[in-house]
């Protein structure tokens, strides 16, 4: 028997202009996020609890490849190389490594990983490939508008031809 274990959470903030609710699901070892703009009023109790009641399960979660995984999400220890030199004395203490060296490598990692929350990320990352998505089927509408036209364009040439 396997478990499945799910975790849920609605996060209600006003960012300026709108109150907005950041809808974050962990299930099953997959991470999930959406975010759901509730208008210029807050939102009451009861409101948040008929959008959960009523909405929750039809909500489009933008899921991450896999939670935790990716730069940035752990710091990796590279174990003592025993040859006696200072980097294999110091690597199994980062404690006693160089204050300025820990800086760069800590300035490395949350350059790779990106500012905001992983909900933030995950959420940047499902507007990407929608941008992606929108382009190519606007590219793909733009070629089928152009294989159109040249083809009324050459329907004409052959009736004007054929002297019609």
């Amino acid at each position: 028997m396997r478990k499945i274990s799910v975790s849920s959470t609605l996060t209600v903030y006003h960012d300026g202009q709108f109150w907005v609710g950041v809808c974050e699901r962990a299930e099953g070892g997959r991470y999930g996020v959406c975010r759901v703009v509730f208008g210029a009023a807050e939102p009451t109790d009861s409101e948040i609890l008929a959008f959960v009641c009523e909405r929750w399960a039809t909500l489009p979660f933008a899921y991450a490849v896999a939670p935790g995984v990716g730069p940035g999400s752990a710091f990796a220890v590279a174990p003592a190389s025993g040859s006696g030199d200072a980097g294999g004395r110091f690597a199994a203490y980062p404690g006693h490594a160089n204050p300025k060296r820990r800086q760069r490598e800590a300035r490395k990692l949350v350059e790779a990983a990106g500012a905001g929350t992983k909900a933030q990320r995950v959420l940047a990352a499902a507007y990407e490939a929608r941008k992606h998505e929108r382009k190519a089927a606007a590219r793909n509408a733009r070629r089928d508008e152009a294989a159109r036209r040249f083809a009324l364009k050459q329907q004409k040439r052959k009736r004007k031809h054929r002297g019609r």
